[in-house]
């Protein structure tokens, strides 16, 4: 069967190349494809990157874990220049060390528990009485100051569990794809903050501070032993977990905040309201490290043959860090390790690139993209001031994945009309794959947008969102078994055929208007 399809493929390639604009070697398509589908490391990378290196972290021991892998295979395959580079500081390092709470009255209950990043310890096993917050507003949190020593604090909720009845993963349809293959440019917003931002301010210095604020200002201020959290998202035992607040290396360490499941927290505010005391334990232990506060990226190089091109370059990449209550699988493990089985696929395939291929692997994505934007800063220009440097003019583009496990179902342009055609061309050797469409439209969230403020074209792959937003995203299921192994194959092909094109084009890909300065 994989014979069959496979010469089927090859004469859709043929049939396009004789009518396609843009030059495609079919001849080293079909070599990106055998390699890709049939001899893929794909998932062996991708268990170094989760079940071997656990949770990523930015500047955690699981993030260098999972870099230093990276960083030595890369190195293992040829490239050069193979790095860790600081990209700026970052902040204090932080790992989960130990964690266990449960309810002992008014019964034993064991909880569906995580503590948020950057939160501290509890110093041993304590045992301290819940009590619940009724507040709308900061004024109303002032009634409970002085009751708070000693306890353990989270906020009233009255949400009800609805009943869901889709399902948690879902495929992109013909029809919502033609709709995305069909959208129009849309103008960019001039910077500036725009009036539903302005409604979100408050009298707190022109900064919005949200109520879980002002009651983990309170409760430390208080002595309380832990605040508890919850999402109503976090259904069915999943849990819904990240950052715990701020962690730069002067800042002072975060209350203990433990996420937990929302039937369990609704139990226990149920509990509380009428009147039966509730109990629980806890024992969290956590390890910060202040050594160094400065952020890494994983770069290397595979360097170009043209005598001319080799100077110019065709970035790949996708971010590396994660949050800490699973593995970060599908976010963004799978976009890891799609980037590097491409730039495997590449060497393996020993197909002659004219332009260098440079890939990084990003940190702080999780905390503002905070590793691609310093890695622009530093090498491309500052967006604050449109300030370019010379590196600006020599890359052609940057290839992101970030998106979950699902496969590849196109591209988003950024409004890049002029690549419209040639990103057409360069998908049709896979539209068996389901493969096809070509989109206008913006997509926000991850690191090419570091790349396009800057005026260089960064892009976004189309993805299937299989179970992203419903069960694994910044969730405690992120983890190796939500990874698609076909579907990832496949991404890595159309990657890797994608940083191929780009490499042997005769023309850098078309860019669109410098963006203005952004202060």
């Amino acid at each position: 069967m994989k014979k069959i399809i496979s010469f089927a493929a090859f004469l859709v390639i043929g049939s396009i190349a004789a009518r396609a604009q843009e030059k495609i070697d079919t001849a080293a398509i079909g070599k990106i494809r055998r390699e890709g589908l049939e001899n893929s490391k794909v998932m062996d990378i991708a268990f170094q990157l989760t079940d071997v290196s656990g949770a990523r972290l930015t500047n955690s021991p699981g993030f260098f874990r999972a870099a230093n892998w990276a960083k030595s295979e890369l190195t293992k395959w040829g490239l050069t220049d193979v790095a860790l580079e600081p990209w700026g500081d970052f902040g204090k390092g932080w790992e989960l060390k130990k964690s266990y709470v449960a309810m002992t009255a008014p019964y034993y209950h064991p909880l569906i528990a995580f503590p948020k990043t950057w939160t501290k310890g509890t110093d041993g096993l304590k045992n301290a009485q819940v009590i619940v917050i009724k507040a709308k507003d900061s004024a109303e949190l002032e009634q409970y100051r002085g009751k708070l020593k000693g306890k353990i604090v989270l906020l009233e909720r009255n949400d009800t569990l609805k009943p869901t009845y889709k399902a948690d993963a879902s495929r992109y349809d013909d029809e919502r794809l033609d709709k995305m293959a069909a959208a129009k440019p849309v103008p960019a917003r001039a910077p500036g903050d725009t009036t539903a931002e302005r409604r979100r301010m408050q009298n707190n210095g022109g900064r919005f501070v949200p109520l879980s604020t002002h009651l983990r200002n309170l409760a430390t201020s208080e002595g309380a032993v832990a605040i508890i959290s919850t999402s109503p998202n976090g259904r069915d035992g999943t849990l819904f977990v990240s950052g715990g607040g701020l962690y730069g290396i002067s800042d002072p360490e975060n209350l203990l905040d433990v996420m937990i499941s929302f039937e369990e927290y609704m139990s226990i505010v149920r509990l509380v309201k009428s009147g039966y005391p509730v109990l629980l334990d806890i024992d969290v232990k956590t390890s910060f490290s202040n050594k160094d506060p400065k952020g890494y990226n994983v770069i290397a190089e595979i360097k170009g043959s043209d005598p001319i091109l080799k100077n110019e370059w065709v970035m790949l990449g996708g971010h590396l860090d994660s949050w800490q209550a699973s593995t970060g699988a599908t976010d963004n493990a799978a976009g890891s390790a799609v980037m590097l089985e491409a730039i495997r696929i590449l060497k393996t395939s020993g197909l002659p690139l004219r332009r260098s291929i440079r890939i990084a692997l990003w940190s702080g994505e999780e905390q503002g993209l905070l590793g691609s934007r310093g890695y622009v800063k530093n090498h491309f220009g500052d967006p604050a001031t449109m300030e370019l440097k010379p590196d600006q003019a020599k890359i052609s583009a940057y290839f992101n994945l970030d998106n979950g496990s699902g496969k590849i179902r196109g591209i988003y342009t950024q409004g890049n009309e002029a690549v419209v055609p040639v990103f057409t061309e360069w998908l049709a050797p896979f539209a068996d794959l389901d493969a096809k469409t070509v989109t206008v439209s913006n997509t926000g969230g991850t690191d090419h947008l570091s790349f396009n403020a800057i005026g260089i074209p960064g892009f976004q792959f189309i993805q299937d969102e299989l179970e992203y937003n419903t069960r694994t995203h910044h969730t405690n299921m992120d983890s190796y078994d939500h990874l698609s192994a076909s579907d990832l194959r496949q991404a890595a092909t159309i990657v890797a055929a994608f940083v191929y094109n780009a490499a042997n084009r005769e023309e850098k890909l078309p860019r669109k208007d410098l963006p203005k300065p952004r202060p």
